[in-house]
């Protein structure tokens, strides 16, 4: 049992998760088969794309769009500075080399596109744009960078689960090039661990599809159906299957999805309006309403100090906390990794707070949450 009165996060599970288990069990097939078939396509659907692959988790998933596009080694990707290690760790793993880019403002932490088009080399290959928290940001403008030098546009969509760009005009997952979704334990559609790759473009969905699974021309679902009785292998890939029991899990989870991210917007605007009341400090993104998985609550505090003696109190009150994230070229791993100031980047890994959002929250939880933060703001004034 957690010791935390409210955690960071929590699942919206019950008997349909349990029923869907059972169901794979009890059908003796376990590996890539029918359910994850059937994932494939409802997320297509939700999505509004053509191709959809699931995979073993969102960083698999990150590999195989950079393998698809042809990136080499030399080749640079443009990528924030705030974001999980993810996406900078399988620029390396390619060969390539992140540039981090800065992000707009405290008040909107995700890709500024000034900066991006600063980053551009004749190296450049692609872009990430990361939705963080589930906020779009200026996606439209960085589309239209990409498509004027002609490098690809890679959507971390890892926040974003059935978000919907009223400005750009679309999904989540269906904006550039090719996009990558997250269903880790923490985020708004979980199973534990998998991932969703997605892409309209032909040529990028029959790589994605041959590297998944080590370049082989026909699955054993597919033979073990008599639809195919050998196999060639085209291209050395790699094994980022998904399995029956997390492709089942996850189509519950799209079923309770919009609903879910409704609730999450209900307990957001509740944080907003208790925050009112917190002079000096930042709500990202506390314009935005519609546009968002609202993945993430976040705070800004007026500097590190504050951040550090909210953490302190809301520890003390068992309210678990994060920070998302710290700046990725700071970690030691990146050390050799060309250094670009980002000013912006670094004051808002140093002062940023992640509080408790999950949809099963209820209006006292936010309360208290709010409350708690509210009173060590006050005191520390």
């Amino acid at each position: 049992m957690s010791e935390w009165r409210i955690p960071l996060s929590d699942l919206d599970y019950g008997p349909e998760e349990e029923e869907a288990v059972l169901r794979v069990v009890r059908s003796m097939w376990l590996t890539m088969g029918p359910e994850v078939e059937a994932f494939e396509r409802e997320f297509a659907r939700a999505v509004g794309v053509a191709y959809a692959f699931a995979v073993a988790n969102a960083t698999a998933g990150l590999h195989l769009a950079f393998l698809a596009l042809g990136i080499r080694p030399g080749d640079e990707i443009v990528q924030p500075a705030i974001n999980f290690v993810a996406a900078a760790n399988m620029t390396v793993a390619i060969g390539g080399t992140p540039v981090f880019a800065d992000i707009v403002s405290l008040a909107e932490p995700v890709l500024d596109p000034a900066d991006v088009e600063r980053c551009l080399t004749p190296r450049t290959r692609a872009v990430v744009v990361m939705y963080y928290g589930g906020y779009f940001g200026q996606t439209r403008r960085i589309r239209e960078i990409c498509r004027n030098h002609g490098v690809a546009l890679i959507e971390d969509a890892c926040h974003a689960v059935g978000a919907q760009s009223r400005d750009v005009g679309g999904m989540a997952g269906s904006l550039g090039d090719v996009a990558c979704f997250s269903f880790f334990g923490n985020k708004n559609l979980a199973t534990g661990e998998g991932g969703m790759v997605t892409t309209s473009r032909a040529d990028l969905a029959e790589q994605i599809k041959l590297l998944r699974s080590h370049g082989m021309t026909t699955l054993t679902w597919d033979r073990h159906r008599g639809h195919a009785s050998k196999y060639d292998v085209r291209t050395p890939g790699y094994n980022y299957r998904l399995d029956e029991l997390h492709a089942a899990l996850g189509r519950v989870q799209l079923r309770k999805l919009a609903a879910n991210n409704e609730r999450r917007r209900q307990r957001v605007l509740q944080y907003r309006a208790m925050f009112t009341r917190l002079p000096g400090w930042v709500v990202p993104f506390a314009h935005v309403e519609l546009e968002s998985a609202y993945h993430l609550m976040t705070v800004v505090a007026p500097d590190a100090a504050a951040r550090a003696g909210a953490a302190e109190s809301l520890g003390a009150a068992r309210i678990q906390t994060s920070l998302h994230y710290p700046l990725v070229p700071d970690y030691s791993a990146y050390s050799g990794v060309p250094r670009r100031d980002l000013p912006r980047s670094r004051e808002f890994a140093r002062r940023v707070i992640t509080l408790p959002l999950f949809p099963t929250m209820d209006a006292a939880q936010v309360a208290q949450v709010a409350s708690t933060l509210v009173d060590s703001a006050t005191r520390g004034t």
